[in-house]
Order: C-alpha cells, then sequence, then structure tokens
C-alpha cells in the first residue's frame, strides 16, 4: 500500500499524524480516489491493435462535455515536482533539509505506479552528487568514504575495459579518463536507487504521490508565467467517452513547479517552446539505450566488471556502443545505445541490440543464464551546448528535462541530481522569505506570489558549479562523431580531446537541425535482414516486451497522439517516403505496417498503444514530426525493477 507523508503545517508528529486543514484533505482524497484506480490494476502485456474509434469534443452530448470540463479542485504547495526521479527527488530532498522549520510544502508527482518503476539506465553511479545530499552517512566506511545508498542496491567497480569490435575480431582501447570507473564509481539498478530516494524524501517530509500522470501546465491569465499543473483525468474510454469511474484531474498550485521529467518530457517540450528556452542554444539530441537484465551462472559472473564497446554491430555511419555491467548477485546487464541521428530508415535499434549479443563476447557470458528484464528508454546526448535555458517565470527545468548527460563518462545521473540540488538551494533562498501558506490562507491572500518567481539565480548556480565544468570539458567530443569521418573520425579526435586538448578548445562543435530531420528517404537504402531470433540469447520485441511488466488499460484514450488520430493521414506522409520506420524505431513494437489490399498504399498503420515502454522514441525520431506522446492515465506503462 502507498505510504504518504503529508507535510506538517505546524509539526509531525513520531508517528507521521498531524490535523489536516480542509485543503489538505481535499487533495489527499482526491490522490486516495487517483492512486486506487491504479493499484487496483494488474500488470501485463498483451498486443491489441487500436483504430481510430475516437468522437470529436464537439460530438460528445452536453452531459459528457460538462464531466471533461468541470473545474477541477485546486490545491496550492510552496514546490510542485513533476517526476520522481534521480533529479527531482534530489530537488525535494534538498529542499527540506534546508527547511529545518518546516514551513513548505513540497510535493512530488511521478506518473509510475511505484517510483523507480519506470527508471532506465546502465547503471553506472558517480557518487559525487549522492554525497553531497548525503554529507552524513551509515553507509559510509571509517574514513568517510563510499555511496550514501544501501550496499546491497550497489556493487564497486573493480575491473573494466574498453573494445573495439570489426565482426567478431575486438582489440582494447585506451579509455579517456572520463570513463574510468575502476575502484571508485558504482554499478546497480538506478531504478531501485530512484526508489530508495522516495523513501528518503518521505523521511524528510516530501509528499510523495506515485501513479500520477501530470497532463498539462496551467499558466497565469496573461500567458506569461507557470503556475502550476494538472493531473490527467482517470476513466476516459477510447472512443473520448468519461466512463462510470471518470475522475477529473486536479491542479497543483505552486510558488515554483519543477519540471523533472526526465529525456524529451511530455510537459518539458512544451516548456521549452513556449518560453523560446532554446533561443541560443542547439537542439537536442538523442540516443536509443536498450538493455536486458540477465541471471548468468555463477562461473560467468565478474562481480564489480564492467566493459563497453565500440563498432560491429553499429556500422561507421551510426554512432553508439555496448555495455555489459556485472553486480549483485550473479546480476549482468547488457544493453546498446544507439545514436537517433542515424540517416537509414531501415535501421532497428533493437535488432541492432540483438545482433550484439550473438557476438562470443557477450554470447558466452550469457548462454546458460536467464533473461529476467528487458527496459529501453531514449537518452540526452547534446551535451552542454544542447541544454536549454533552466528558468522561466514560475518554474525551472533539472535533470534529463534539460539534458545534462555526460556522454564521453556515459553518465548523466550525477550531474542531473547536482541540477536539482542547485535548483532547490536557489529555491529556497526565495521562497524561505515569503509567508507560509497558512498565512496567506488566515489572511484570505489568493495569489501564492505577487510577481512570478523567474530564478535566473538557478541558471547562475549551475554555470558556476562542477557540473558545468564537466560538462563543458567534454562538449566537443560527442558532436565529433556527426563529421563526414563517422565513427573512426569520432574516435580519433575523441582520444586527442580526452588526452591532450582536454577540452580547452576555442571552438564548441554544433548538431544538426533534429535526429528527425536528418533522417533520409528508404529509396536511398536496401532492405535490412536481420537474424530471426534464437530464443535463447536473442528474442522478438513481443518476448522482449511481456518481461517489461507493461499495462495500459484497453479502454482507454490513446496517448500515441497523432493529427485528429487519423491514423490513415500519418500513413500517407510517412510510409511512402520511409517504408515503416516506425515498425525500426520502436523498441516495443507500438507502430505496425500491415498488408492491406484496400488500401492504395497497400497497407494498413496501427497504433498498439498496450505494448507502450514510454521510451519516447517516436516523438523523437519520427520524420514528419506528427507523433506526439503524452502520458497515459497514471500507474500506467512499465513496471521495471533492475533496470
Amino acid at each position: 500500500m502507498l505510504k504518504v507523508i503529508k507535510l506538517p503545517i505546524r509539526q509531525v508528529s513520531k508517528t507521521g499524524t498531524r490535523a489536516l486543514s480542509k485543503r489538505v484533505c481535499c487533495t489527499s482524497s482526491v490522490m486516495r480516489r487517483h492512486h486506487s484506480l491504479v493499484t487496483t490494476r494488474g500488470f501485463g502485456t498483451t498486443k491489441v491493435v487500436f483504430q481510430s474509434v475516437e468522437i470529436a469534443f464537439k460530438d460528445l452530448s452536453p452531459e459528457e462535455q460538462k464531466l471533461l470540463t468541470e473545474k477541477r479542485v485546486v490545491d496550492k504547495v510552496d514546490v510542485c515536482i513533476v517526476g520522481g526521479g534521480p533529479a527531482g527527488m534530489a530537488t525535494a530532498i534538498k529542499l527540506k533539509q534546508l527547511d529545518v522549520e518546516q514551513r513548505l510544502r513540497v510535493v512530488v508527482l511521478e506518473k509510475s505506479a511505484d517510483f523507480g518503476s519506470h527508471i532506465v539506465s546502465g547503471v553506472i553511479l558517480d557518487p559525487k552528487a549522492l554525497r553531497e545530499l548525503f554529507p552524513k552517512s551509515e553507509y559510509y566506511n571509517d574514513n568517510g568514504e563510499g555511496i550514501p545508498v544501501p550496499p546491497e542496491l550497489v556493487t564497486k567497480v573493480v575491473e573494466e575495459e574498453l573494445r573495439y569490435f570489426m565482426g567478431k575480431i575486438s582489440f582494447p582501447v585506451p579509455a579517456p579518463a572520463e570513463m574510468h570507473n575502476k575502484n571508485k564509481n558504482y554499478v546497480g539498478s538506478l531504478s531501485q536507487i530512484a526508489a530508495y530516494l522516495a523513501e528518503k524524501a518521505e523521511e524528510v517530509g516530501v509528499e510523495v504521490y506515485p501513479g500520477i500522470s501530470v497532463s498539462d501546465v496551467i499558466y497565469s491569465e496573461d500567458g506569461k508565467s507557470v503556475i502550476g499543473v494538472a493531473t490527467k483525468d482517470m476513466g476516459i474510454s477510447k472512443t473520448g467517452r468519461p466512463k462510470e469511474n471518470f475522475e477529473r484531474g486536479m491542479e497543483f498550485h505552486a510558488r515554483q513547479t519543477v519540471f523533472a521529467e526526465g529525456c524529451h518530457g511530455s510537459l518539458s517540450k512544451q516548456i521549452i517552446k513556449k518560453f523560446d528556452l532554446r533561443k541560443g542554444r542547439q537542439n537536442q539530441s538523442y540516443g536509443l539505450g536498450t538493455k536486458e537484465v540477465w541471471e548468468v551462472k555463477p562461473e560467468k559472473f565478474r562481480k564489480g566488471y564492467v566493459s563497453h564497446t565500440m563498432g560491429y554491430p553499429l556500422s561507421n555511419s551510426v554512432y553508439g556502443g555496448g555495455f555489459q555491467y556485472h553486480f549483485g548477485d550473479n546480476i549482468v546487464t547488457v544493453g546498446l545505445v544507439v545514436g537517433l541521428d542515424y540517416k537509414n530508415p531501415y535501421i532497428s535499434p533493437y535488432q541492432e541490440f540483438q545482433k550484439m549479443k550473438q557476438l562470443p563476447y557477450f554470447r558466452d557470458v550469457l548462454l546458460g543464464g536467464r533473461c529476467i528484464s528487458y527496459a529501453a528508454r531514449a537518452l540526452n546526448e547534446g551535451g552542454l551546448q544542447a541544454v536549454p535555458k533552466l528558468n522561466f517565470p514560475g518554474g525551472v527545468l533539472v535533470g534529463a528535462s534539460a539534458g545534462f548527460m555526460n556522454v564521453p563518462k556515459i553518465k548523466g545521473s550525477h550531474t542531473a541530481m547536482k541540477s536539482g540540488i542547485i535548483a532547490a538551494e536557489k529555491i529556497f533562498e526565495v521562497i524561505s522569505k515569503m509567508p507560509t501558506l497558512e498565512e496567506l490562507e488566515e489572511t484570505g491572500t489568493e495569489k501564492l506570489v505577487e510577481k512570478p518567481i523567474n530564478l535566473e539565480s538557478y541558471e547562475a548556480g549551475f554555470r558556476s558549479s562542477w557540473a558545468y565544468k564537466e560538462l563543458y570539458a567534454v562538449r566537443n567530443i560527442r558532436p565529433a562523431f556527426n563529421t563526414r569521418l563517422g565513427g573512426i573520425g569520432g574516435m580519433m579526435y575523441a582520444g586527442l580531446d580526452s588526452f591532450i586538448l582536454k577540452g580547452h578548445t576555442p571552438w564548441t562543435f554544433r548538431f544538426h537541425e533534429s535526429d528527425a530531420a536528418v533522417t533520409e528517404t528508404a529509396d536511398k537504402y536496401k532492405p535490412i535482414e536481420y537474424p530471426k531470433p534464437d530464443d535463447e540469447i536473442t528474442f522478438d520485441i513481443l518476448t522482449s516486451v511481456s518481461r517489461t511488466g507493461t499495462y495500459h488499460d484497453e479502454d482507454e484514450k490513446c496517448h500515441l497522439r497523432v493529427p485528429d488520430q487519423d491514423l490513415e493521414k500519418h500513413a500517407e506522409a510517412a510510409y511512402p517516403k520511409y517504408k515503416g520506420i516506425e515498425n525500426r524505431f520502436c523498441p516495443a513494437g507500438v507502430y505496425e505496417y500491415v498488408e492491406d489490399k484496400s488500401s492504395p498504399l497497400g497497407v494498413k498503420f496501427q497504433i498498439n498503444a498496450q505494448n507502450c515502454i514510454h521510451c519516447k522514441t517516436c516523438d523523437i525520431k519520427v520524420p514528419t514530426q506528427d507523433i506526439n506522446w503524452v502520458v497515459p492515465e497514471g500507474g500506467d506503462g512499465p513496471k521495471y525493477s533492475l533496470t
């Protein structure tokens, strides 16, 4: 059962109970009703084809229109954080650590049913930000060294290598300093780390609400600032009609709204566009990471061993690399990251991953083991030059919502968390000087702030931090792979920059316009015939998706949006040029073109929304840029545990 700690207005007793104001009682009641709709569902994966069956709002009955537009319940908080990943939790925890007098209400809204169950990463953890967040910890050794998380969650890296593959032949490559992990970093599951951080947030008085999708940004009357967010309506059928269990979403109005949705967040991308936060900055570039978690035979397990690979199965024109990490008890995570700026529409990142596992380097480790989990997620690769402006009137961006991934280091959690820590410090400096919410309520003051807070100090704080310096030093390495020399040229420049230049150059390389825009038409390439799965080391997509625990209500409004949900119109625009690229870039079998002799195209486009594992690749890569990923109902999606 979900344990929710309510932020005290005055003081929390040792049992965590207190007298609640009418405002908080109202919130709790609504949130419990939302949560009941989530927790009563089971998880499983089916393959249901969604056709365009939605009814236009104007064609709904007056009663249905009234239900869908009725005024939402409004709750007021000091800080509302959208997203319960490492960055969001770091923001929340730091705010409450600073709030020693317990004056502030800090709320975290997370769309996954359980904290951590939508988190995907390698993961190798640099403990720097965690150590800043928890300077004292029972998990440090006698010298104060280590990482402040339970030891069963992480394994220290004790052995590592970097290899380049040319077919089945490989050779070691000197690893740049940024990639050194031995005896200083840790491997584990970021999903489990996120769940642990949620527990720590509760301990310091953060209100945490999993299973709550946030679907809308609430703007001021003049549209010039953000005043909060709204949670998604529950109980809308795939036709767009409210069902018997319909529950209107609610609004959270906040002095500051923190967007910590992760890579390519559905609200963050709106905020970036509305406030022109990319002005003077470059567009983001992305990669798609696919990974599996295996339980291997004890004799093949090397605890604390990590390796990274480059080259095969990817061609010289495709950026990316593989990995295998050994941690816990006989657990090995194996994965492949493919840069989404590839040009050939016939490439399938999922199938490239399956090919990679057939290399003896990977196959010999996995053979005889058991695949227990699968996951995929888009990640930021644009580096420092693609980080947008971080603040806007009413809120800030933190973590992967902004894009703090250190690609050469193959890490982003530590920089994401650092951004949350900085944001929390700057938010507290401003909000702590204001009247409390209780004081505003007693005086009948409706507005939470006299004028919108535009936290310029946050951007300045980031630029003076170690996170900025770290990203600045490696800013040219990833875009170096976009030259005509491709992967080989990128490796040569990366070596020069890492070992000699060390980022001290007067130039900063630029990225392309977008990953979608660089995609070329299918007539320039030949279809790629990928090997059939052997069901031992390699698997078909639906088998892999079944290992994600993904669930979406069959009778739910499709969260993968095309204009007017006109699937035929999308197919007419996309299929003749790209010959079903959606089939291939999606790592979950969501999009299909099936043979249909009655169609002028000879195929019919289908969206199997129940399979969606929330990787966001479709929103990023589709060349027609007419697929919009929005949040489904709260609690829907994958249920990861070891990713």
